[in-house]
C-alpha cells in the first residue's frame, strides 16, 4: 500500500451556488452558521445530496460501508446538542467541543473516541523585540467513530477545507475509513508545528544577537515575552505525544493496522517538534541569565566610574573644606602666591587621580 501523503493546506475559490462538488464546504463559517461541511463517503467516493448529518449517516449505515465526515466551527451548546443526538455522543465530550480550551488528548468511549489538537499560528511581526503577540492557538477536537468522524474547529487558522480536498483527490486511501481522516488531520497539524518552529527559530537567533551585541540593546521583558509564546507552544506539543504514542502502537478497532503505522511517522515529527520546543525555553532561560548578568556588569561599570569621579571631587572639596575654616593661624593665608599655589595643587592631584583612575580601566 502507498505511503499515506502528508496533506498541506491548498487555497482554492469556492464554485457558486449550484456548482459546488461533492466535499466542497456548504458555505464559509459564518456566526450564525456552525456546519460547514456534511459528506457520506462510500468507497473513497463522496456521495451527493448528504449534507445533512442525519441523512448522511442513514445512508452509511443503510449501506453497510463507507463513513460521514462532519465539519463544524465554533459550534453552540444547542448547535452540538442536535449533533450529539444524531451519534450519539456524550454530554461530557459536547460540552468539551462547545467550551474548547481543552488540553491535547485522547479519551476513549464507549463507541468512538475524543482526539484534541492544538493548532499553531506564527504571527508575522517586523521583529521579536517590538512584538506583542508571536504565537496564537487553536483547537480541533475530533470524534472518531466506525462509521462517522466529526471535527469541531476553533479559531481561524484550524481551517480544514484544503485537506477535504485532497482526500477527495486520492479514493483509495479515504476509502479506508475515518482513521485517515484523523491521520491527515495530526499530520497536516504537526507538519505546521515545525514551520511554526523555524519561525520562532530565526525570532531567537536574533535576540540572542541583540542580547552579545553592544550597539544593539533589547529588554529582558522582551526576552519573557518570547519564553512565555514557546512555553505556549510546549502546553500544545508537549501533551499530544501521549495521544498519539497511543495510536501509533496500541491496537484499536477504530484505527485499522494500515493506518495505524502512519502513525508513527506522525508521532516522530512531534517528537521532534518537542525537542526542539524545549531546547527553545532553555536556550531563552540562558539568555535571560546573560541579560541579566550583562546589565548586572552594566551597573557595576556605571557605579565604578561614578566612584572614580567622586575620588577626583573629593580632592577640591578637602581642600576647599580645610583652609575655609575659620582659624587665624593658618599657613600660606598672607602669601600674595597662596592662592595660585592653592588652585595648582587641586589641579595636579585630579589629573595624576584621572591618569592613574583611567589607566586601570575605571574611567
Amino acid at each position: 500500500m502507498p505511503r499515506l501523503p502528508s496533506i498541506r493546506p491548498t487555497i482554492r475559490p469556492l464554485l457558486p451556488s449550484g456548482g459546488r462538488r461533492a466535499g466542497e464546504p456548504v458555505a464559509p463559517p459564518a456566526r450564525n452558521s456552525y456546519l460547514v461541511n456534511c459528506v457520506a463517503y462510500v468507497d473513497g467516493v463522496a456521495v451527493p445530496e448528504t449534507n445533512d448529518p442525519a441523512t448522511a449517516l442513514a445512508h452509511v449505515r443503510k449501506a453497510g460501508k463507507g463513513f460521514v465526515w462532519v465539519g463544524m466551527f465554533e459550534p453552540d451548546a444547542d448547535d452540538m446538542a442536535g449533533v450529539a443526538e444524531i451519534f450519539g455522543l456524550h454530554e461530557l465530550a459536547v460540552e468539551d467541543a462547545v467550551t474548547a480550551h481543552q488540553r491535547p488528548k485522547l479519551e476513549n468511549y464507549k463507541r468512538y473516541a475524543l482526539m484534541v489538537i492544538k493548532t499553531l499560528n506564527y504571527i508575522e511581526h517586523e521583529s521579536p523585540t517590538t512584538a506583542m503577540e508571536i504565537v496564537e492557538t487553536g483547537e480541533i477536537l475530533t470524534f472518531l467513530g466506525s462509521d462517522f468522524i466529526l471535527t469541531v474547529r476553533h479559531g481561524p487558522h484550524s481551517e480544514l477545507s484544503g485537506l477535504r480536498r485532497d482526500l477527495e483527490d486520492d479514493p483509495e486511501q479515504l476509502a479506508l475509513g475515518p482513521a485517515t481522516v484523523l491521520h491527515a488531520i495530526t499530520d497536516r497539524v504537526v507538519d505546521h508545528y515545525l514551520t511554526v518552529v523555524e519561525d520562532i527559530e530565526d525570532d531567537i537567533d536574533e535576540i540572542e544577537s541583540y542580547v552579545f551585541n553592544p550597539s544593539k540593546d533589547v529588554s529582558i521583558e522582551q526576552i519573557y515575552l518570547l519564553k512565555r509564546e514557546v512555553l505556549e507552544m510546549r502546553r500544545a506539543v508537549a501533551p499530544l505525544r501521549i495521544p498519539l504514542q497511543r495510536l501509533a502502537q496500541t491496537e484499536n478497532p477504530l484505527v485499522p493496522a494500515p493506518v495505524r503505522e502512519y502513525f508513527r511517522d506522525v508521532e516522530d515529527h512531534l517528537n521532534q517538534v518537542a525537542e526542539q520546543v524545549w531546547t527553545f525555553d532553555q536556550l531563552l532561560s540562558s539568555l535571560v541569565d546573560a541579560s541579566l548578568a550583562e546589565a548586572t556588569v552594566q551597573q557595576n561599570e556605571d557605579m565604578r566610574k561614578i566612584s572614580a569621579w567622586a575620588a577626583i571631587a573629593l580632592v577640591p572639596t578637602a581642600i576647599a573644606g580645610i583652609y575655609g575654616m575659620n582659624f587665624d593661624y593658618m599657613p600660606e593665608l598672607s602669601w600674595p602666591f597662596g592662592y595660585p599655589m592653592v588652585i595648582l595643587v587641586i589641579v595636579s592631584v585630579c589629573v595624576l587621580l584621572y591618569r592613574t583612575l583611567r589607566k586601570r580601566g575605571w574611567l
